[in-house]
């Protein structure tokens, strides 16, 4: 009787499975063209480094105002329609792209990626908390790991078809000074494309509304009372300090995925803008490898403790490395006929590697013991996203800075990754802050 109820709640699961991963996959693509769209959009408009970190800081900002009121709009209109709305949001965000690209107003992109965002949140807000809650507690990052291989695995695709529908025609323009005319061909460039997903994102929504997706168990509308469930959620330690472990987390994941190509731009790699990809399938391996051993071999909290480790590590290298050294294409890459590629931009990419356990090990953590501040605590952190926002920012910062240019911008990772190594040694493990 146990094995048909077990194997009946399997089925159950399937579908709603099933269709999350697709929104998962949907995430990772609108996400990942910002690394592609970084170094574009620097090469069109001649940004500087801090200008163009800009662009990403205008889709990640939106976390902050819109993460709670995410939470409460999903509490009013449930799961379901939520992952809808963020979704219909996401599809306004593409069609603004258009007259951005027409005008060339820069004010005009960094609207369009702010609404982008917003979308992003909504989405986010809902379609996490049923990876996190839909099986047991304990293989909660091995499920959120799948849904990364999804999304990580959409930041493989995004730059390549970004590169493939735009920057290929272009190739030869890396480091030219620009005319009007080359401007605007490829600025207009971007219309088809972000139309085109536009259009299917709205075709996605319509069928998410639809579909048989159930809807979670919500919390009680009456406990859900604004700044008293929210202070609620705030007196758990494991959850705060989750939060800003996650918000470091994304700081260090979006400036390897989205700064690389415009690391890339500098060195004069002409493929700039597919660099994103090789940090994604390395986060894709990084998320196989916790799939297979996550709890099987490994616990949460220790793979979370090497995951901060390797990010320490690598960072160093990437800050004392040789711009022209190629030592780490010629053994992995050359002889398999890949590209000859710095190494330090190859450990930028590795970085991949590092940052793909945190996030699916540090949402079960967090959220460990919320019971039913559970979608309050999820919308919190989401907001950890927000770290996207600043992390760039601060590398464009010291980019500008230090005398070894974008290079020397990445050591603003280091105290990221200091503080997920003590969320994974001391951290979650706080139940009360006395």
């Amino acid at each position: 009787m146990e094995m048909t109820l077990n194997s009946e709640s399997k089925r159950s699961s399937a579908i709603p499975m099933a269709i999350v991963a697709g929104l998962f996959f949907i995430l990772g693509f609108a996400t990942w063209l910002n690394g592609s769209l970084m170094p574009y959009l620097k090469q069109i408009l001649q940004l500087s480094p801090f200008q163009a970190s800009l662009i990403l800081f205008s889709f990640y900002i939106a976390v902050t105002f819109t993460a709670l009121p995410s939470a409460w709009v999903i509490r009013k209109v449930g799961y379901k329609t939520g992952m809808a709305l963020g979704m219909g949001i996401m599809m306004l965000a593409g069609l603004l792209f258009i007259p951005a690209a027409k005008t060339q107003i820069f004010v005009l992109f960094l609207f369009a990626q702010l609404v982008m965002g917003t979308g992003q949140t909504l989405l986010q807000t809902a379609v996490n908390p049923y990876v996190v809650r839909i099986g047991p507690e304990e293989s909660a990052a091995a499920r959120v790991s799948v849904m990364g291989i999804l999304n990580k695995g959409a930041g493989v695709i995004a730059p390549l078809v970004f590169t493939a529908l735009i920057l290929d025609s272009f190739k030869d323009r890396v480091g030219m000074e620009l005319t009007q005319v080359q401007i605007d061909e490829m600025a207009n460039s971007l219309v088809y494309p972000y139309m085109g997903m536009a259009l299917f994102i709205g075709f996605l929504a319509i069928l998410v509304k639809k579909s048989p997706l159930p809807e979670l168990e919500n919390e009680d509308d009456e406990a859900d009372a604004g700044k008293g469930h929210t202070r609620e959620a705030l007196s758990h330690p494991n959850l705060v300090l989750g939060v800003v472990a996650l918000f470091f987390y994304v700081a260090v994941e979006v400036i390897a995925g989205d700064t690389i190509g415009t690391f890339a731009l500098s060195l004069g790699v002409e493929n700039y803008g597919v660099m994103t990809s090789y940090t994604m399938i390395c986060m894709v391996l990084g998320y196989t490898l916790g799939i297979l051993t996550i709890p099987r071999f490994i616990s949460q909290p220790k793979a979370l403790m090497i995951s901060a480790m390797l990010g320490l590590v690598l960072t160093l290298g990437i800050l004392f490395g040789d711009n022209n050294s190629y030592a780490i294409a010629n053994t992995l890459l050359v002889p398999f006929g890949g590209a000859m590629l710095p190494d330090t931009l190859l450990m930028i990419a590795f970085l991949g590697l590092a940052n793909a356990i945190v996030w699916p090990a540090v949402w079960p953590l967090a959220l460990s013991g919320m019971g039913r501040l559970t979608s309050t605590g999820s919308a919190l952190l989401v907001m950890g996203i927000a770290g996207g926002a600043f992390g760039p920012l601060f590398w464009g910062l010291t980019s500008s800075a230090t005398s070894l240019g974008q290079q020397g911008g990445y050591m603003v990772m280091l105290p990221c990754y200091l503080f997920i190594l003590f969320y994974a040694v001391k951290g979650h493990k706080m139940k009360s802050w006395k």
